[in-house]
C-alpha cells in the first residue's frame, strides 16, 4: 500500500546485510554451544524455550554460526528429542483440554465446533 504525500510506492525498506559469521566478542566454540543446549534440554525445556533463554545465562544467539545445524538435530543427536514435534504436542493439548471441557458442558455448541476445527 502506497504513502499518501510521497511519491514512491513505500514497497522498498532499509534492510541489515544477512551474515553467518560468528562475533568475534563471543567467545563460545561449538562443543560449549552443544553442552548448553543439552543442559537445558535435561532440565526439560522444549526447542523454542530453549532459543529463547535468558541471555544473562546463556550468551549465544543461535546454533546456525556454530554448529551449521538447527537445535532439533542436536538433540536428536543426542537422543534428547521430544516424541512429538512441539506444535503436533500443543495440538494434542489444545484438543484434550477442549474434550474434557465438553465432556462437562455438553450443551456447549461452541466448544463441539472448536474441537472440530482441531485437526
Amino acid at each position: 500500500m502506497g504513502r499518501t504525500h510521497v511519491p514512491g510506492k513505500g514497497l522498498s525498506q532499509s534492510v541489515l546485510p544477512y551474515s553467518d559469521r560468528v562475533l568475534t566478542w563471543l567467545k563460545l566454540t561449538t562443543d560449549n554451544v552443544k553442552e548448553q543446549i543439552y543442559k537445558l534440554a535435561k532440565k526439560g525445556l522444549p526447542v523454542s524455550q530453549i532459543g529463547v533463554c535468558d541471555p544473562k545465562r546463556v550468551t549465544w544467539y543461535g546454533t546456525g554460526p556454530f554448529c551449521d545445524c538447527n537445535m532439533l538435530r542436536i538433540l536428536k543427536s543426542k537422543g534428547l528429542a521430544p516424541e512429538f514435534p512441539e506444535d503436533l504436542y500443543h495440538l494434542i493439548k489444545k484438543a484434550v483440554a477442549v474434550q474434557k471441557h465438553f465432556e462437562r458442558n455438553r450443551k456447549d455448541k461452541d466448544a463441539k465446533f472448536c474441537l472440530i476445527l482441531i485437526p
